[in-house]
């Protein structure tokens, strides 16, 4: 970690520049660095990141439960094994993993914290981006910084830190309990012995109620609408079959092709058998429920399997606090909050000590930060993604967004080696400048996430779009991209390559192609 403090530029220049500047200290971030320093050791980078610890995602949320719901051996890196025996793990595990493969590589000192980058200008005279960076540690709350870089790279996710998405729910002041979003879990909140009603039916709601039926009096799951549940085991019997053969390593290795290949086609099957696939998910849920528990009132979406994430219970763990009592579910609308708890469109009430609202995120596209390039305001909307990492019309900046119906490491990894192939042929040829173009304006262009999920609609109109085909198609399949990012050639004809006579003209400042 780099604890530098901030010494502002009296003459009005940058800070500080480097040839690439990170944004975020997550996943993503710490993926993006190892990529660069392992390719391009000679390079200059630095890591910004608006809060005060690495993790991201898995450092910000702090409900009881918090876990991942793809497995680890996918969802880890490819660089550095996943070993621990839980193919489905909690949330300080990933946590430790992250950190620990940050500072194997001396990442972490790179990193430097309470900085967030609120804008960034680009310069195609320099070839260089400035970002303006906001800096909030103690004593300086409210400074501000800049610092150039030739290559901009956000590795921020696409949604909010700062709060979660809640609906309007009609009486919420009224409530004389406590009402929680999972994104802000209150360090003190205590459950134990408490009737807690989560409301949502997503991924951190199947998370969260097996763990806060472990104390609570009892948890109740209120659904507007049901999700698909797929419980598989938390321990992979491929993977320990394979250790007692092979070395940890190699039996990740196999591990992880196994899983890739099983994602795919468990997607397939869904997309392509739909009434199939779901009635093997309704037979899996009915089997681990009570005899004659009303499996299609509460486990039968209207919509088909992978139309929205599939959400997974590891080793059962919803279907049995349920099955034991613990938990119920309810499927319903809610009317209005009251003093006791919840009133449903069906007259029903819940009566509640805890109101947990888990209804998902609020999208913010690159960390919100605004764009501009030789003064003209960058609109996301109006940009097309470029193989899913560059922005049409958007000089050497590049971002990461993971697969929505696979683990997101996998694209993750996928997009570092193809970024960092870039800047080697950058290097080769004496470039120091990248735009992606599209053929025509008029190209015809569809949302960037094809995805059902509720926080991705409510969002479509701040993101930037994708085309009908490759290289402007937002691939969601790993084996394409494999194709197209790590063995296709990195000059295609939509990438507009050159060197401003300035840079011909001087030496003044580091090469960005430095190999």
């Amino acid at each position: 970690m780099d604890t530098r403090p901030i010494v502002a530029d009296r003459t009005g220049g940058p800070d500080e520049h480097v040839d690439v500047l990170i944004v975020g200290a997550g996943l993503s971030g710490i993926a993006v660095a190892y990529y660069l320093q392992r390719e391009h050791p000679a390079l200059t980078y630095v890591i910004l990141e608006a809060r005060g610890a690495t993790g991201g995602t898995w450092d910000l949320f702090r409900f009881p439960g918090m876990r991942s719901d793809s497995d680890l051996h996918t969802f880890g890196y490819a660089f550095k094994p996943w070993t621990s025996e839980k193919s489905i793990a909690g949330a300080p595990e990933i946590l430790a993993y992250l950190r620990e493969t940050a500072a194997e590589h001396g990442i972490d000192r790179h990193v430097r914290f309470h900085r967030k980058v609120v804008g960034a200008s680009w310069c195609s005279a320099d070839a260089r981006w400035t970002a303006d960076v906001e800096c909030s540690e103690r004593g300086e709350r409210g400074a501000r910084m800049r610092i150039t870089c030739g290559w901009l790279f956000s590795a921020s996710g696409y949604y909010r830190y700062d709060h979660g998405f809640t609906p309007h729910f009609e009486g919420a002041d009224r409530f004389r309990g406590e009402i929680v979003h999972p994104q802000h879990w209150p360090d003190a909140l205590s459950y134990e012995g408490k009737r807690v009603v989560v409301i949502g039916s997503g991924a951190t709601a199947v998370t969260l109620v097996p763990a806060l039926a472990e104390a609570a009096a009892h948890v109740t799951m209120l659904q507007r609408t049901p999700s698909y549940i797929l419980p598989i085991p938390s321990v992979d019997p491929f993977m320990m079959l394979a250790r007692r053969f092979l070395s940890k390593e190699q039996a990740h290795a196999l591990t992880r092709r196994k899983n890739i290949v099983m994602q795919r086609v468990i997607w397939t099957v869904c997309q392509r058998f739909p009434t199939a696939a779901r009635r093997v998910i309704r037979w899996l849920n009915a089997k681990q429920l009570p005899a004659g528990y009303p499996v299609d009132e509460h486990f039968a979406p209207p919509y088909g399997p992978w139309d929205q994430r599939l959400c997974v219970a590891p080793d059962g763990d919803l279907f049995k606090v349920i099955a034991s009592g613990k938990a119920s579910v309810v499927t319903d609308q809610v009317e209005t909050f009251t003093e006791k708890g919840v009133r449903l469109a069906s007259g029903r009430e819940l009566e509640a000590d805890i109101i947990v609202t888990a209804t998902g995120l609020t999208l913010l596209p690159i960390g919100g930060l605004a764009l501009t390039v030789d003064g003209a305001p960058v609109q996301l909307p109006d940009t097309v993604a470029f193989k899913g990492m560059l922005l049409s019309g958007v000089p050497n900046f590049a971002l990461a967004i993971g697969y929505t119906n696979a683990s997101w490491t996998l694209k993750i990894d996928l997009v570092c080696e193809h970024f960092c192939r870039l800047l080697a042929y950058m290097h080769a040829h004496g470039y120091t400048t990248c735009r992606a173009e599209l053929d025509t304006p008029a190209m015809p262009t569809r949302p960037l996430l094809d995805f059902g999920a509720g926080y991705v609609k409510r969002s479509l109109d701040i993101l930037p779009r994708q085309g009908a085909d490759a290289p402007w198609l937002m691939s969601m399949r790993y084996q394409t991209d494999v194709a197209m990012l790590r063995d296709a050639r990195v000059d295609d004809p939509h990438l507009h390559f050159s060197t401003p006579a300035r840079e011909i003209a001087t030496s003044a400042r580091p090469s960005l192609a430095t190999p």
